[in-house]
């Protein structure tokens, strides 16, 4: 009969099936409870576990039973990385995610390191345990950033470079394993031996997997069989996971490579899409199973030690992350907090790390329930950090007095009253100065990323670097001067401070805000932006006047009835959907008005407007007739058209349409319907 490897335990044991049944249930309430209470999964399995396990209630007795199905997950959790990683973001990325990244995993690994060796651990746990807080939750990071509107601003682009670099750092930490664990056993020569033994082994599953994988997706999506493809997919994870292990890898490893390799398939995203559910369920059994592991009497019996972990993790990897931030990248302090405070955590590759760690003797039992203890709680501690790193990042950019600053470019002395200040450069904000630049208004931008105030000087551009959340930096630029001052920056955070700061030093300034999210409108308003276009709204706006225009609606009701739309704030599309569009807004679309009508090509020669019949079969008035840029007010009855004509017509939607089908045919003696 089938047993658990090193158990004994047999598959049919009524206990087993038990235990497994209790650990889906409280994987799944951990879940539905800590995502109701928006606060990370992976801390919900972990806390659901520990309080089931042997430490507290008891229901599981031996979780070492379960502990090596559960270590499926992490097969698929590499896999899945693997075969997401982002090889053009990571190539668009590259500097920032190698110096950023570089440098944050480099510097907290050897602080951490060397802090634990003073305080007398050994060299080798305490290199484990610096990898373990170099880490951080890409999972938790990402959805706290997108809540907040912070993905593509700019701390939101640094942490995503980091935690790329992050990610593909796993690897490496997990090959060097083996070689800790037997750093004391063995000579120098066996030890560089076990080197190249690994590596050739590492390239020979690269080699393999790149080459195969591809190709027998290849064969069996020609087979059009969703059923062989879902078993192929499952083959294709712990295949590779258990070939890798048999040439002395972990199982990860050959996992994580197995995905890369798939994702240069076609197939990518078909293959994703069979390995996730697995993957979600396996893994949360594995964080619940870990969790069993915990005794909650380590907070008592190691409050110290879990203490300074835990300032590790917070407090010493996001002051690292804005250190890189501003003497390695160049960019504001207060980007590189924001930045920190979204990675100030553990993450699930920590977990995966100490597990390899324990399973080689290199992690205590004591150490390893320190470990436990402080991922638990920086889990739990991140989202309020997140809601709080605004507060504290203020703080601390006024204390240490950082107005980010640098002598990029100077405000000219001679400063124009009507001039616009433009704050952001990304493509909307060069094709604003673009503009005021043509009609000749006077106007500067003030830029927080110094590469692109760098380029931007290279062809005269009027722009200053400077953090604009910085009151310093408004003043130096005389903002109280400024006629308007537009914001175009994707960052949510910022454009409310800056908007306040804005209103503060110079009231009588208009300020036009532009926002990606509904829900920045009426914040933005309340502190004092005049006018604020939300690209949700424009989107949607965009769209409907599309779908208006292909039913041939005039493009002069089309225009009535989108600025309609914007002049009632965009009350019509914030109501909600169950309630029906007011009717002033939909007679717009009938009111009459004037609409430039081209004549289709071809047309047939000698259509004069009084053969066309165009007022008796349409109801439309001839104001203009444009030919070839020359225009010709209020024609005769007997002025002919021609191809490419451009009329300007009088009529409401009905009498439009009707001309569109007259002009479309115009040799038809039919009558036009309605």
């Amino acid at each position: 009969m089938p047993t658990l490897k090193g158990q004994g335990a047999p598959l049919t044991d009524t206990a087993l099936l038990f235990e497994l049944i209790l650990l889906l249930a409280l994987t799944a309430a951990g879940l539905a409870l800590f995502e109701r209470l928006r606060l990370p999964a992976i801390a919900g399995f972990l806390i659901a576990g520990a309080l089931a396990g042997p430490g507290a209630l008891g229901l599981v007795s031996d979780p070492e039973r379960v502990r090596v199905l559960a270590e499926i997950g992490v097969v698929f959790l590499l896999f899945e990385i693997g075969l997401e990683l982002p090889m053009e973001r990571i190539r668009e990325l590259g500097r920032t995610a190698l110096v950023a990244g570089g440098g944050q995993v480099f510097m907290t690994g050897a602080l951490v390191a060397g802090g634990s060796m003073l305080l007398d651990l050994p060299a080798a746990p305490a290199l484990v345990l610096a990898g373990i807080i170099c880490m951080s939750s890409t999972a938790l990071a990402m959805r706290m950033l997108s809540d907040e509107g912070q993905t593509d601003s700019p701390q939101g682009r640094l942490a995503l470079a980091i935690l790329v670099f992050q990610d593909l750092s796993l690897v490496p930490f997990l090959l060097a394993i083996p070689f800790l664990a037997d750093h004391s056993q063995i000579s120098p020569t066996e030890l560089s031996f076990s080197i190249l033994r690994t590596l050739v082994a590492l390239g020979g599953v690269l080699f393999v997997v790149r080459f195969a994988v591809p190709r027998i997706l290849n064969r069996v999506a020609e087979a059009r069989s969703p059923d062989l493809f879902s078993l192929l997919a499952l083959l294709i994870v712990l295949g590779s996971a258990f070939f890798a292990e048999e040439v002395g890898l972990t199982l990860a490893v050959g996992a994580f490579l197995a995905g890369v390799a798939a994702s240069a398939s076609p197939y990518a995203h078909q293959l994703f899409s069979e390995v996730v559910p697995l993957r979600g369920v396996v893994l949360g059994i594995f964080f619940t199973a870990i969790g069993m592991l915990f005794m909650p009497t380590t907070l008592i019996e190691h409050a110290p030690q879990v203490g300074l972990y835990l300032i590790a993790a917070l407090v010493l990897k996001t002051g690292i992350i804005a250190f890189a931030s501003v003497f390695f990248l160049g960019q504001g302090l207060r980007v590189g907090l924001l930045a920190g405070f979204a990675l100030a955590q553990t993450g699930e590759f920590s977990f995966v790390l100490a597990e390899a760690a324990v399973q080689a003797d290199l992690l205590s039992p004591s150490l390893y329930q320190i470990v436990l203890a402080g991922s638990i709680l920086s889990l739990l501690a991140s989202p309020f950090l997140m809601r709080a790193a605004p507060q504290i990042t203020e703080w601390v950019s006024h204390w240490s007095g950082h107005d980010s600053v640098a002598p990029l470019g100077e405000a000219s002395p001679s400063i124009p009253e009507d001039r616009v200040v433009v704050i952001g450069y990304g493509p909307a904000g060069q094709t604003l100065s673009r503009l005021l630049r043509s009609i000749d208004v006077p106007y500067v931008v003030l830029e927080s990323n110094p590469n692109a105030v760098r380029d931007a000087q290279k062809h005269n551009e009027n722009i200053i670097f400077g953090d604009a959340t910085r009151p310093t930096v408004l003043r130096r630029l005389s903002i109280a001067q400024a006629k308007l001052v537009v914001i175009v920056i994707s960052d949510p955070l910022a454009t409310r401070s800056i908007v306040t700061r804005v209103q503060l030093e110079s009231p009588h300034a208009m300020i036009l805000a532009r926002t990606r999210y509904v829900a920045e409108v009426d914040q933005l308003e309340s502190r004092g932006a005049a006018q604020v276009v939300a690209e949700e709204f424009e989107g949607s706006i965009e769209l409907v006047a599309r779908v208006l225009e292909i039913f041939e609606t005039p493009r002069g009701a089309i225009s009535r009835f989108t600025q309609a739309l914007r002049d009632e704030g965009y009350e019509a599309i914030r109501s909600p959907a169950a309630l029906p569009m007011d009717p002033w807004l939909v007679e717009l679309l009938d009111e009459v008005g004037t609409e430039w009508i081209e004549c289709p090509e071809p047309f047939p020669e000698g259509q004069s407007l009084a053969s066309l019949q165009i007022r008796a079969r349409t109801g439309c008035g001839v104001l203009v007739v444009e030919r070839e840029g020359v225009t010709h007010p209020n024609p005769g009855a007997q002025f002919s058209l021609a191809a490419r004509d451009r009329m300007l017509v009088l009529g409401d939607q009905q009498n439009l349409s009707k001309l569109h089908t007259l002009l479309a045919d115009p040799l038809s003696k039919n009558v036009i319907e309605k």
